[in-house]
């Protein structure tokens, strides 16, 4: 295992500040990065890990914050805030590229190499800045089948990996059919995992707090799905120096 540094950065975006998550690999060269999207509720603890276990597989990662520093528990305030968000895509994007310019200002970034990953409005997000064009390598998404507006995503120019779960009610067989569709339409690189009887938020650790119907963890997905994004960065991210820990398997993240 190599080690992390890690540091909270502050920055402006959507007229809040946000507080970011920044974790390095090892070493003083340039890498590859990685943007790491959180669920509707904010930046917690499970993106922060996620972040940092990009950073042992010799990442730079910056899991991006959604509210201002805020961790949004109460599941109506949380809807409150998101679904304004999630029906404005110049909202979204600009929470994006804001926090995809903080990563590329990041010394130990390759500009040229970077990808999105996001869980629910997290995800929303990276495809967004996939839409709007942005030069990315990868955008991988769970729970984030939101479909933009039309012939929008011919603009996405990398592949798009998307996970949901087979029984998410937030995310349906009709929704699923949607985002479908519109990355076809668009001749987009794009791939759909349907994980057999998941809910909604299925990657994400049980929490202390309530949540929406239809949201349940299952760990033997989670560690599932965080296995095919790492596959998906391996595939579209290469190191151009393979590090020891590119086999780390995971297991913290489904923690």
């Amino acid at each position: 295992m190599t080690t992390v540094t890690t540091r909270t950065i502050a920055y402006a975006a959507d007229g809040l500040t946000m507080i970011g998550h920044l974790a390095l690999p090892a070493g003083a060269d340039r890498r590859p990065a990685v943007l790491v999207g959180p669920e509707g509720m904010g930046l917690s603890d499970v993106e922060r890990r996620r972040a940092d276990a990009l950073a042992e597989l010799g990442y730079v990662a910056l899991a991006f914050d959604l509210h201002g520093g805020r961790y949004l528990a109460d599941p109506e305030e949380m809807l409150a805030r998101c679904m304004p968000l999630l029906a404005d895509p110049d909202r979204m994007r600009g929470i994006g590229q804001a926090a995809l310019d903080v990563l590329r200002a990041e010394p130990r970034t390759d500009p040229d190499r970077i990808a999105a990953v996001g869980y629910g409005t997290g995800g929303a997000v990276a495809l967004e800045l996939g839409r709007a064009g942005v030069d990315l390598r990868a955008i991988g998404t769970v729970n984030a089948l939101t479909t933009g507006r039309p012939g929008e995503a011919a603009r996405i120019r990398c592949p798009v990996w998307a996970g949901v779960g087979s029984e998410d009610p937030i995310m349906p067989a009709a929704q699923r059919a949607a985002f479908t569709a519109e990355m076809q339409a668009a001749g987009v690189d794009w791939r759909l995992v349907v994980y057999g009887g998941a809910l909604h938020a299925f990657h994400h650790p049980t929490v202390d707090h309530a949540v929406l119907p239809g949201v349940g963890y299952h760990p033997r997905h989670a560690q599932r799905a965080w296995h095919d994004v790492v596959d998906l960065l391996a595939e579209c991210l290469p190191m151009t120096t393979p590090s020891s820990s590119q086999e780390a398997d995971g297991t913290s993240l489904a923690q």
